[in-house]
């Protein structure tokens, strides 16, 4: 596996930390006025999702991973696994919950990123877009005149996700949410 120096780190490189795979989420290099340069990082754990601070010693080198990202479709979940092809092969693959992001946000068809670490062939995890467009299809209708609180209600999309959304939204109407915060971004044109 490749080495990487402390210098060579970017935002969504994979490296092999205490023998697990971490992505970078964010680093930072910092040179205090006394004592040697460091590299302070926010570490998100590829098989345990867990987020972790971790400090390197300036120019400390590594094991990376070379991870290759293929478009698959989500076709369907059977109840234990989420069934995937790929979009230009059409090979077909079964994953399990674990590795699946944010499955409460996707749709038959939708496309996804399934990511592959590169060496060992293995499926490592699923992306999904920050920002789906999902139909609303239960929530309680606003009551006039309570817009102008600007207060907000629960809305089921067509995924089974209940996200809050402003009171004027109602049934059948396209929205825009961030499915990393879980929130009602806008509303969508049709």
């Amino acid at each position: 596996m490749p080495k990487v120096s402390t210098a060579d780190f970017r935002n969504g490189m994979t490296i092999i930390v205490n023998n697990q795979l971490y992505n970078i989420i964010e680093f930072q290099h910092v040179k205090p006025g006394k004592g040697p340069a460091f590299v302070r990082t926010k570490l998100k754990g590829v098989e345990t999702a867990k987020i972790i601070d971790k400090t390197f010693r300036s120019g400390e080198t590594m094991e990376s991973v070379r991870i290759e990202r293929h478009p698959y479709q989500f076709l369907y979940f059977d109840g234990s696994l989420y069934h995937f092809m790929h979009t230009q092969t059409y090979e077909q693959i079964a994953l399990v919950p674990e590795i699946v992001d944010r499955p409460e946000f996707m749709k038959e068809s939708q496309e996804v990123t399934v990511c592959i670490n590169a060496e060992a062939s293995k499926i490592l995890f699923t992306e999904m877009a920050d920002h789906v467009t999902l139909t609303v299809t239960q929530t309680d209708p606003g009551v006039k005149g309570d817009t102008a609180q600007g207060g907000s209600k629960p809305a089921t999309l067509e995924t089974g996700a209940v996200v809050q959304v402003p009171l004027f939204i109602s049934e059948g109407e396209l929205v825009k949410v961030d499915t990393r915060t879980r929130t009602y971004l806008e509303r969508a044109k049709n």
